[in-house]
């Protein structure tokens, strides 16, 4: 008996050892053409065993690079992707380089540095106004997600002008009587438990009379 252990060592666990096994075979063919042809059909399979891809262009030249690996880059064939490189199988990917922007109020983020940054380049008046206003309404949403107490417009306006360098600015008494400055996301408070049965329950019991003073009317 061949223990699992006494042979070749599985390259792509996934595809198991009868796949690889077929590309061993795959090299014995001597004609190109053929090779390839039966090549194409061991593609197939691969799909069939890894139902989880889904079959778009990258996916599909995995599974030749991945024929090609197990392979051991040693088989030649007219497929549709070139031969990968065997130096590219153990190469790193590169470092992802940190972002180096400082934000300035971590809790807004760096997407409203950006768009105050859009604002400010808004030389229409009403449109710059609109701006402020909008990104006022999200500063006081993003603030009332990270932090559960009421925020003065004061400061949402203050961080503003901070962030802006002062080139945005709005009258603060408009924004308090006009509640400018309304957050956009209002977050939901759970109501306490038992509190939605005791509702519901006085609500049916107002049915229960309105129905049953109806009843006597009519009688």
């Amino acid at each position: 008996m061949n223990y699992n252990t006494s042979l070749e060592p599985i390259i792509l666990k996934e595809y198991g050892r009868n796949v690889q096994k077929l590309v061993e075979y795959l090299r014995t063919f001597k004609d190109v053409e053929k090779r390839t042809a039966q090549a194409h059909t061991l593609i197939e399979l691969m799909k069939q065993v890894t139902p989880s891809v889904r079959e778009t262009i990258e996916t599909n030249q995995k599974l030749w690079d991945d024929m090609y690996i197990m392979a051991g880059f040693d088989i030649e064939l007219d497929g549709p992707y070139p031969k990968p490189e065997p130096e590219l199988l153990g190469k790193k990917p590169g470092k992802v380089p940190y972002i180096s922007n400082r934000i300035k109020y971590k809790h807004y983020g760096r997407n409203i540095e950006l768009l105050i940054l859009e604002a400010i380049k808004k030389e229409d008046p009403q449109e710059r106004e609109d701006a402020v206003i909008y990104i006022g309404k999200l500063m006081k949403s993003f603030y009332g997600s990270w932090n559960k107490e009421v925020i003065d417009d004061a400061v949402i306006l203050e961080n503003m002008k901070t962030i802006s360098g002062g080139k945005l600015d709005i009258d603060l008494e408009r924004v308090r009587e006009e509640n400018l400055f309304e957050r956009l996301y209002k977050i939901k408070r759970k109501a306490p438990e038992g509190r939605d049965n005791r509702s519901n329950n006085s609500r049916n019991k107002n049915k229960n009379r309105k129905g049953g003073s109806n009843s006597h009317r009519r009688s």
